[in-house]
């Protein structure tokens, strides 16, 4: 633990994948098509608490819910990436917009999509409840599933680490 607390210290920024990590994981279904998730108000919190304190936050999904990305805006979250196939390419965009290493940021995921991140960041996290592969990979595994507080407990050590929280 004393050599990922060394690594919570370098961290800069964070990337979050949304389904399965700001949420459950789990889509609610209208009789009109329409898909909702549900987010935790506690992420919310430290997602808040993080930009306030001059870190750097990306979004990158493959989802392309514009109600999740109202929710981000409203949170201070401007650079949010939805419908990225291709989640890399969102990924090094995000690093040259602010001139990051990718050594410098902290990745969560929870599912094969979001390997090829966690393999480039600096700290590879991922829910409590990821899929397998992940768990297996991630450095930091939350005591916490996706949607139910990962991310702010994630944000909250780095920050502690940090002396920022």
């Amino acid at each position: 633990m004393s050599n990922l607390l060394e690594i919570f210290t370098k961290v800069k920024a964070f990337v979050f994948d949304v389904d399965g990590v700001l949420t459950d994981g789990s889509v609610l279904v209208t009789e009109e098509g329409h898909l909702l998730r549900n987010m935790n108000i506690k992420d919310g919190y430290a997602l808040k608490k993080a930009i306030d304190q001059g870190y750097k936050i990306a979004i990158i999904t493959g989802g392309k819910s514009q109600g999740v990305v109202k929710r981000l805006n409203g949170l201070g979250i401007s650079d949010v990436y939805i419908g990225a196939e291709e989640k890399t390419d969102a990924f090094q965009d995000f690093c040259n917009l602010h001139s990051l290493e990718a050594s410098q940021i902290a990745m969560m995921g929870d599912d094969n999509p979001d390997l090829p991140l966690l393999h480039k960041c600096g700290l590879s996290t991922c829910p409590k409840d990821a899929v397998p592969d992940v768990l297996d990979y991630c450095a930091f595994v939350s005591s916490q599933d996706g949607g139910r507080g990962a991310v702010r407990e994630l944000l909250e050590k780095v920050m502690r680490a940090q002396g920022k929280w």
